[in-house]
């Protein structure tokens, strides 16, 4: 149930950004110039996804109680999204940056065994590239949280190898056309890429991935002097970028699952094991949208060196587990960074090791990040660890402040 409880905090988390974006809507920004008091434009969005399922795992190529290939997936979606103004700065700068909060209903063709989850994620999108007056190329991304899943179960569902609890994350790329059918509705369709795991919180995570098509239509809720924007271009002076460094700290928390070495292979650890750290990290600001860095990352690894007392067969016990000195479960290690900047969202992604950390903790590590905006200031942090590029580490879900910011987070 700690899991549950877990994910539940972090969709009230979600809550928080999402009335702190409502809150902010109508207000100026102080970083850019504005054409109007009011910041944003609303809309809603529907669309349905044909996916393939990887073939990743043997119960997917029939080793299930069914005896069945299981290959194809489809899901509805339903999103409520906002976008700045036409012809504001913010979307000159951006290119016509949207985000916001959707809902995803997937059928595996296999509910005894997969069930039927539901997602529940935040996105944001902008274009790529102007095609012609009435087409476009976007790119999107959509990150959240995934319930309704038939994990493994010993006694129930043993034939499910690869998914390990009721509640998982949702990882989420879309590249697009954009093609306008009038002012104020588009029709979308392009290519859908996704990923489903539990981030090592629970063994199995082989995890589940899915590429497909993706088709929708979206309605914005322009007003007339919007209108009169989108068919002309306005010539605004935006401040010149000042490029400078800010400081960011991220305090997270988290825990996983592990296997245990044994005398004849390796077991399942018998209970999770808790993981803090924190990351300082220094970035120099390119421009609007790029930042660059080296983070100092301090981890404690409540699952790191442990080992078996004696010859130790099968199934692990918590009595058989010897836990090393405190100090060999601690790791300092340096990675670069890059971030891409949005408004609300920062995505990042990391290389680094550990110069101090013994055995376990001696490893080469990969992270990506997304940073939520709740002030200038501050930030929810939520990242995912890699080792060696293929080898789940552990979740990063924590709070962030970042130091001599110049421009506001929305």
């Amino acid at each position: 149930m700690g899991i549950e409880r877990t994910w539940k905090t972090i969709v009230f988390l979600g809550v928080i950004f999402v009335g702190s974006v409502l809150r902010v809507a109508g207000q100026g920004n102080d970083s850019l110039v504005n054409v109007s008091p009011r910041k944003f434009v609303h809309g809603l969005r529907v669309e349905g996804r044909p996916e393939y399922i990887f073939p990743t795992s043997s119960f997917l190529k029939g080793a299930n109680a069914e005896g069945r290939i299981i290959r194809g997936a489809f899901s509805t979606h339903l999103k409520y999204l906002f976008r700045y103004r036409p012809g504001s700065v913010d979307e000159r700068i951006y290119g016509d940056v949207y985000q916001g909060i959707g809902l995803g209903f997937y059928n595996f063709g296999e509910s005894r065994q997969l069930g039927n989850p539901v997602a529940f994620y935040l996105f944001q999108g902008a274009r790529i590239s102007s095609l012609a007056p009435w087409l476009s190329l976007h790119y999107e991304w959509n990150f959240g949280l995934s319930a309704g899943w038939k994990p493994y179960d010993s006694y129930y569902n043993s034939y499910n190898t690869m998914i390990g609890s009721k509640v998982n994350a949702y990882i989420n790329a879309n590249f697009y056309l954009r093609w306008r059918l009038s002012p104020r509705v588009s029709l979308l369709s392009g290519l859908t890429v996704s990923h489903f795991s539990n981030g090592n919180t629970k063994i199995p995570n082989a995890g589940l991935n899915t590429i497909g098509g993706n088709i929708g239509l979206e309605c914005n809720f322009y007003r007339k002097d919007d209108l009169k924007s989108l068919e002309r271009k306005v010539a605004l002076i935006t401040q010149p970028f000042r490029r400078h460094f800010t400081y960011d700290f991220v305090f997270f928390g988290s825990w996983h699952d592990r296997l245990v070495k044994t005398s004849d292979g390796f077991s399942p650890s018998p209970e999770a094991y808790p993981v803090f750290g924190f990351n300082f990290t220094p970035m120099y600001n390119l421009n609007y949208k790029l930042r660059l860095g080296v983070s100092l990352d301090g981890t404690f690894d409540g699952g790191a060196n442990l080992y078996t007392d004696g010859d130790v067969y099968g199934s692990v016990d918590k009595s058989d587990i010897v836990r090393p000195p405190l100090g060999d479960q601690f790791a300092l290690g340096l990675s670069g960074r890059a971030e891409y900047v949005m408004p609300f969202f920062v995505v990042g992604v990391g290389i680094g090791a550990n110069v101090i950390g013994k055995n376990d903790l001696n490893m080469f590590y990969q992270l990506l990040t997304l940073k939520i905006a709740l002030s200038r200031a501050v930030f929810l942090h939520v990242g995912y660890r890699l080792q060696n590029f293929n080898e789940p580490n552990f979740l990063m879900l924590g709070i962030g402040f970042r130091f001599n910011g110049k421009y506001t987070a929305f």
